[in-house]
């Protein structure tokens, strides 16, 4: 097949795809959609609406915003969500050679429907606060027939006022002003509606965000009445589905008190969150959405590290200042979270550290006694076995998995018979020196000072204490840990207890701790720590990265002199 000619401007565009991060996530906080406030009301005017074979009619819908907003009905377009209204008006008033000012930071998807309309980007920084009337009229030229404004903001959260943009509108009569109101709700005042008593202004809003109802796709166009007229011919003439419109007339009609005590909820939570960051020196914008957003060189660093507890928030790489926006919780147990989280990640008190191939090479011992140990039972292994039962997770006792493993490979004999012949082969004997001996300190007495001047250090280990502590006295490190958790602690990992004994011992809440396993990543995890992955000797790096990443872990080192680059 022939490579195909396409349109310059499908040419010019990736495939819209959020980034996400590769650990596991169980609070979702990327997104700015929500829930519907009140389900069973949903279901309701679900079970009520239109479902005949007849094509979809709008104009019920249309004539009850309208009446909201106080203009006729034919100044009033639904749409297949506001990103259908959006990329209409795009499509309607750009022509190709044209140009269209967008604020900077905006809503990723305006340069996109730019270049479909072929038309150029001139851009005004709008970073916080008002917006900045000036520079969006110095930006304009005389090709601009289009003026995009989102407010509140997408990401930053940033709130126009209607005197600035009445202002725009009337300095610039001839271009059309695009005001999207998706996140208007949430606004400690709603100017939007006003702004239609201006010839040149189009606003767009949305039942996605406060209303709870993206998967219907239901949004709005308001503006003059020539341009909603030709905006309906700009796309497809049935975009929504009778059952959504039915029902989204069903709720507008009733009203919904749950809608509106949410809304508030959120406002709460929104300043609750704002106050957090600004104490942890984010400097947070001055948010009117359902989101906080800070820009900082650092901000893929949060992203990571609360991927790493479970919670998912936007990275906007952006061609800017690099941002995080951070959707609010819907409920006190999981703002308390987000709060702990965010104090762990940019502020730990301590750094708790695994011992096996974080700060030891074990490469030869403890994975060699495995082998060895096997094969005096009549069990062959390969290191890549042990390398796989290892990623798989509970396998932080050697001679426990020693044992599983001899058994699984058709051996036979007690777990105390193995250990006994493990500690024979790990720790030698006067005629014969252990494989212990073959055990090197990684990263050097060096780097572990700077962390320690940096962080009280412990160490969180499955090895039993006296071997923990002597590998420590024979490196000459020992003094630069405050605490040890060893085997005879409690349970081991991937229980979280060893972790959180960690914390208890050096008198904190929050921590970072670097493993090189799944187990110490689970264990960290469990305990509300950030958990940083790091390659150990003798690993497939690929390999490991995918296995720690898959485990949960905010990021896979190579070495702990990386930590300094994520470290406040």
């Amino acid at each position: 097949m022939t490579a195909l000619d396409l349109a310059p401007g499908v040419a010019a565009i990736t495939a819209y795809r959020v980034p996400r991060h590769p650990a596991p996530v169980d609070l979702d906080l990327s997104g700015t959609e929500l829930p519907p406030a009140d389900p069973a009301a949903v279901a309701a005017a679900l079970a009520g609406a239109a479902t005949e074979w007849r094509y979809p009619d709008t104009s019920g819908l249309e004539a009850l915003m309208a009446t909201r907003w106080g203009v006729a009905p034919e100044r009033v377009m639904a749409a297949a969500g506001s990103d259908d209204a959006l990329e209409r008006t795009f499509r309607t008033v750009l022509t190709p050679g044209s140009s269209v000012v967008l604020t900077v930071p905006t809503f990723e998807m305006f340069p996109r429907y730019a270049a479909l309309a072929g038309a150029a980007v001139r851009t005004a920084p709008w970073p916080d606060g008002d917006l900045d009337v000036a520079a969006v009229l110095d930006a304009t030229t005389e090709d601009t027939r289009l003026i995009a404004v989102v407010s509140p903001n997408n990401p930053t959260g940033a709130v126009a006022s209607l005197e600035a943009l009445r202002t725009i509108a009337r300095e610039r009569p001839d271009q059309v002003l695009l005001v999207d109101g998706a996140y208007a709700e949430f606004a400690n005042e709603d100017p939007l509606a006003p702004l239609l008593a201006e010839p040149n202004v189009l606003i767009t809003r949305t039942l996605s965000k406060a209303w709870g109802m993206p998967g219907f796709r239901i949004g709005f166009a308001a503006g003059p009445r020539e341009l909603v007229t030709a905006m309906r011919r700009a796309g497809t003439p049935y975009p929504m589905s009778s059952p959504a419109i039915a029902a989204a007339e069903r709720l507008l009609a009733a009203g919904n008190p749950a809608t509106t005590d949410r809304v508030q909820a959120i406002r709460a939570t929104r300043v609750r969150l704002q106050a957090v960051a600004t104490d942890l020196g984010l400097a947070p914008t001055t948010s009117e959405a359902n989101f906080i957003c800070t820009a900082s060189p650092r901000a893929e660093w949060l992203r990571d590290g609360l991927a790493g507890l479970g919670i998912g928030v936007r990275w906007l790489p952006g061609n800017d200042t690099p941002r995080v926006r951070i959707s609010c919780p819907l409920t006190p147990a999981e703002t308390d979270r987000l709060d702990a989280a965010l104090r762990a990640v940019v502020a730990p008190e301590a750094l708790l550290l695994d011992m096996d191939g974080v700060i030891a090479d074990v490469s030869r011992s403890y994975r060699a006694a495995i082998i060895a140990t096997a094969a005096e039972f009549g069990v062959t292994l390969t290191p890549e076995q042990v390398r796989a039962r290892k990623a798989a997770g509970g396998a932080n006792d050697d001679w426990a998995l020693t044992h599983e493993m001899i058994l699984a490979g058709g051996g036979s004999g007690s777990l105390d018979a193995v250990t006994t012949a493990f500690e024979r082969r790990y720790q030698g004997s006067t005629d014969a020196p252990g494989l212990r001996h073959t055990e090197t300190l990684l990263g050097g007495r060096a780097l572990l000072a700077r962390l320690a001047a940096r962080l009280p250090l412990a160490i969180v280990t499955g090895r039993p204490r006296e071997d923990a502590e002597r590998f420590l006295a024979e490196q000459g490190i020992a003094d630069l840990f405050t605490a040890v958790v060893a085997r005879e602690d409690g349970p081991i990992k991937p229980d979280p207890f060893p972790v959180a004994e960690a914390l208890r011992r050096l008198g904190v809440r929050r921590a970072w701790m670097v493993g090189d396993t799944p187990d110490d990543i689970r264990a960290a995890r469990g305990a509300a720590v950030v958990p940083l992955g790091v390659v150990a000797p003798g690993e497939d790096p690929d390999a490991a990265r995918d296995t720690l990443f898959a485990s949960g872990a905010a990021r896979v080192l190579t070495d702990l002199e990386e930590l300094f680059a994520c470290l406040p």
